[in-house]
């Protein structure tokens, strides 16, 4: 009781100093400022600037907590930095505050993805389908979601609505040719790597398995010429465990050792490690 008595005895106008100036915000102004953030993180993601664009996104998502954009903007950052938890929760959020967002259901179905979860990135990418159906990019990751579950004719059957939608979509006749090479009809999965060359002359991994394939089946000088420039184009697939991260099956990877021991390649693989790192081809959006 003796410190509540001093404090009685205190003087009415120290306690008024005592009491903190309550700042009267202004919500709408501190939304915008929240959007100007997501704006400035979206823009440096854009970059790769992924570490710089993060603590901007959280802060929006302060700012601007009722925004699906700023909590899905949150949520692809935290993918591209490998923080697969904070971002389905992320993805979630804006989930609850826009259900209709066929976005935000294929980017957690990519999140499920790639922490194994297949039967329930299978469960989103069909949900984000269903509100906008056809889009290539999401029957592509629906497809690799099958292909993980050894579901063979409907990972193909979703590459092919993938393909039925964008000529162009070479990751997904290239995918068609993995399975089929998988399967034994070599002849099938070589065609499809040749069609997804003819689109994109510099893609890497179809050039890659067309040449595996070929010095397999005894062509091994036109297996050599495509495989020295597969690696010089991208040196990332002369390693076996990023081919196996890109989906390449056992029995490719199989024919593939073989051939990156060949001495010619050997050769090429030391000449572009001495080059330093390839740049990563870009991918159809």
């Amino acid at each position: 009781m003796f410190l509540l008595g001093l404090w009685g005895s205190a003087q009415p106008t120290l306690a008024q100093h005592l009491v903190p100036h309550s700042v009267q915000l202004d919500p709408t102004k501190l939304e915008r400022q929240g959007l100007n953030l997501a704006q400035e993180a979206a823009q440096l993601a854009q970059f790769q600037q992924y570490e710089l664009a993060l603590p901007r996104a959280r802060l929006a998502t302060q700012l601007a907590p009722k925004s699906p954009e700023v909590w899905s903007l949150l949520g692809g950052l935290y993918l591209q930095t490998n923080e697969l938890d904070n971002g389905i929760t992320a993805l979630k959020t804006a989930q609850t505050l826009d259900a209709k967002s066929s976005a935000v259901l294929f980017a957690l179905g990519s999140a499920y993805f790639q922490k194994s979860s297949y039967a329930t990135a299978i469960d989103y990418l069909k949900a984000g389908l269903k509100l906008k159906p056809n889009v290539p990019g999401a029957l592509f990751d629906l497809g690799n979601a099958y292909l993980m579950l050894n579901q063979t004719p409907d990972a193909i059957a979703q590459y092919e609505k993938a393909i039925a939608q964008d000529k162009t979509f070479w990751p997904a006749i290239n995918n068609i040719g993995l399975l089929k090479y998988e399967s034994g009809d070599v002849d099938e999965a070589i065609r499809r790597w040749r069609a997804a060359v003819a689109i994109d002359a510099k893609a890497a991994e179809p050039q890659l398995a067309m040449a595996v394939a070929l010095y397999a089946k005894g062509d091994r000088e036109q297996g050599l010429k495509l495989g020295e420039t597969a690696i010089q184009t991208d040196s990332r697939y002369s390693d076996l465990k990023f081919l196996k991260e890109n989906l390449w099956g056992n029995r490719l990877l199989a024919d593939t050792k073989k051939f990156l021991e060949t001495p010619r390649i050997k050769a090429t693989i030391a000449q572009a490690q001495e080059k330093g790192p390839s740049q990563p081809q870009s991918m159809p959006q």
